[in-house]
């Protein structure tokens, strides 16, 4: 056993007994985050424009701060952009995360000196607790590829400025720079098919032991190592031991996956986004993500179905509940305060707050009242690939609101088969049902003849790509919307059918 082996198996017993201590006493772990966070930031113009002076308690902190999204904070937002200190945090901002916008172009999501570690660390305490849970540290002496955004950074009035991953690629710690890849300049690539040529170049002759990255892009990568070699990632890689990822659900993609590994590999679901890193799969045999309660962030939870009340209830830690859909706010130690994520969350334990990702507020399909939301569609697809052994690479759903010859309208399934089922009918039957099952108000409306049961429109290969690339989201920080409540996707993917 290797020095870094045996250090990795003593620091991974040290961070889970930490871990371990403030998950034991979450309330009081939130209480104490809170009061750091208005403390910290009563002097900013935030602070002072909101009363952080007087705020005593959660219930003071929803009388004085309002929910508010990215357009909504915005206005404080371009004053730090513009170059003004002590907005929403003290000082200026270390970075900002650049992402994609729905609504005004580009966001910039302040990243600070507070902040910054919690990024860095929570990734590293997801393998430390795999590591402590398992006992496997033979991996940590091989290659290890993260498939990540270029590290390449731009200035905004002095402040650097880039995508998440690669601000997070300057930290990657000095013992862990000779086993990373692919290069830094490969990484620099930004041309994402290019980028890929590239790091199959670097990586095929290595034996590659973690690979990270959004299941759907690291996908792509396993599929043209396996077409330029003709041989399972699992055999060109066989100390290839975990897969680790985060961004989607990975059991839609599980079994295309081992078909292209030729062999099961562990896997650790991580909870990353820029306004922070909420939450990672600790245990490997349980459902759902560690929530992150003492990372500089205070949670808030919303019912998702009270979400557009007037005035919806808040609730923080200890008043949640497990299986209820909720939309989660966050406030942290970058500036964000009763920040609406747009995620929905669902708790599948409590001791300790584990959650899973349900998907997003805006993302749903309630076309007709049925309110379908993307772990709903997920786990009616992972039933059906289990039932046939149906292989995908991705789908969509989106609803067909006015279909032709006076049909029943119905939701509109459009899916990328990496090896078709043998009965599309039968397929179709399971995904239905499965729907049915979860979901009551879907069950009600065709029971009532105003839905009619799902069809699946099916997608050549390579088409979700062809429309990534369309909409210039061809990239591993990119993802693919699950579900939609308009006909967007399914209109630029039915306009591509036709001109096959």
């Amino acid at each position: 056993m290797s020095i870094k082996s045996i250090g990795a198996k003593i620091f991974a017993k040290y961070i889970r007994k930490q871990i371990n201590s403030w998950a034991s006493k979450p309330e009081a772990t939130q209480e104490k985050v809170f009061r750091e966070l208005i403390n910290e930031a009563k002097n900013t113009k935030f602070g002072k424009e909101h009363n952080f002076e007087t705020i005593q308690s959660h219930a003071d902190f929803i009388k004085k701060v309002p929910i508010r999204d990215y357009e909504q904070l915005r206005p404080w937002v371009d004053k730090m952009v513009a170059g003004e200190t002590d907005v929403l945090w003290p000082g200026r901002p270390l970075y900002y995360a650049k992402t994609s916008g729905t609504t005004s172009g580009a966001k910039y999501i302040p990243l600070t000196k507070a902040s910054m570690p919690y990024h860095i660390n929570a990734a590293r305490n997801a393998i430390l607790c795999y590591i402590a849970e398992t006992g496997n540290t033979k991996f940590v002496d091989g290659k290890m590829i993260f498939l990540q955004g270029s590290p390449e950074l731009q200035r905004k009035n002095g402040v650097k400025m880039g995508r998440l991953s690669g601000i997070v690629a300057h930290y990657v710690p000095g013992y862990l720079q000779k086993n990373r890849m692919p290069s830094w300049e490969t990484n620099c690539i930004e041309d994402w098919e290019t980028k890929i040529d590239h790091i199959i170049e670097e990586t095929l002759d290595k034996d590659m032991t973690v690979i990270s990255g959004i299941p759907s892009w690291v996908q792509m990568y396993f599929e043209e190592l396996k077409q330029k070699t003709g041989k399972p990632v699992g055999e060109l890689f066989p100390g290839f031991q975990l897969f680790i990822y985060g961004g989607v659900h990975y059991e839609p993609y599980r079994s295309k996956f081992e078909n292209l590994i030729g062999r099961r590999v562990d896997s650790i679901e991580l909870y990353p986004a820029s306004e922070g890193f909420f939450a990672f799969q600790d245990k490997q045999n349980e459902k759902g993500m560690l929530l992150q309660l003492d990372a500089g962030m205070f949670y808030e939870f919303i019912k998702a179905d009270e979400f557009y009340d007037e005035n919806p209830t808040r609730l923080s830690i200890g008043e949640v509940e497990t299986g209820i859909n909720y939309v989660m706010l966050v406030s942290t130690n970058a500036g964000l305060w009763a920040y609406n994520l747009g995620d929905t969350v669902q708790f599948t334990s409590t001791k300790p707050y584990r959650l899973i990702v349900s998907g997003r507020i805006k993302h749903y399909i309630s076309a007709f009242g049925e309110h379908v939301i993307g772990k709903e569609v997920e786990e009616a697809m992972q039933e059906a690939l289990k039932q046939t052994g149906a292989r995908i690479s991705e789908f969509t759903v989106a609803p067909q609101i006015t279909p032709v010859n006076d049909e029943l309208p119905f939701h509109e399934w459009f899916v990328e088969f990496e090896k078709e089922p043998d009965d599309l009918a039968e397929f179709s039957k399971i995904i239905d049902e499965s729907l049915q099952q979860q979901n009551s108000y879907y069950f009600d409306l065709i029971d009532g003849k105003i839905l009619q049961a799902l069809k699946i429109t099916k997608i050549p290969k390579g088409g979700f790509n062809q429309y990534m690339k369309a909409i210039g989201k061809l990239g591993g920080q990119f993802k693919m919307a699950r579900l939609s409540n308009d006909r967007k996707i399914a209109e630029i993917l039915e306009r591509n059918l036709k001109n096959k």
